[in-house]
């Protein structure tokens, strides 16, 4: 088994973000190329950022420093067996959402995600606590 990683970054600047009319550019940075964990890892922040602009949060940056583990599945070929998310939100302005409505956005952006619903890779969400 062999793990890689990828740090995916998004940040709001100057946009309003409630309005839902924030960009959605954001930037890969790669430990081998691991272009599945970086690809899972946006998903899952693309409806996240979606899912806090409908319920009026406010997003000033998101970080993720996803985690992946290589190693065979039970056929014997080499494919990622599991994924872990560590998303770190930054909010401002009111109202800031409690640390249970923050796992509750992911939860429902990790069954929203089509890539998450279209591998067979474990996927975890391990949030670390944002900052207001």
């Amino acid at each position: 088994m062999s793990h890689h990683s990828a740090t995916i970054e998004w940040q709001r600047n100057a946009e309003d973000f409630l309005d839902q009319r924030y960009s959605r550019r954001h930037h890969w940075r790669f430990d081998g190329g691991t272009e599945v964990v970086a690809s899972l890892s946006s998903c899952h922040m693309l409806w996240f950022l979606a899912i806090a602009a409908r319920r009026g949060y406010r997003v000033d940056r998101y970080v993720d420093l996803a985690e992946g583990v290589m190693g065979r599945n039970a056929s014997g070929r080499r494919c990622i067996t599991e994924v872990t998310l560590h998303p770190e939100v930054t909010w401002s302005g009111e109202p800031t959402p409690t640390p249970e409505t923050v796992e509750a956005m992911h939860e429902e952006a990790h069954h929203e995600c089509f890539l998450a619903n279209s591998v067979t890779a474990t996927i975890r969400c391990l949030p670390v606590s944002g900052t207001p």
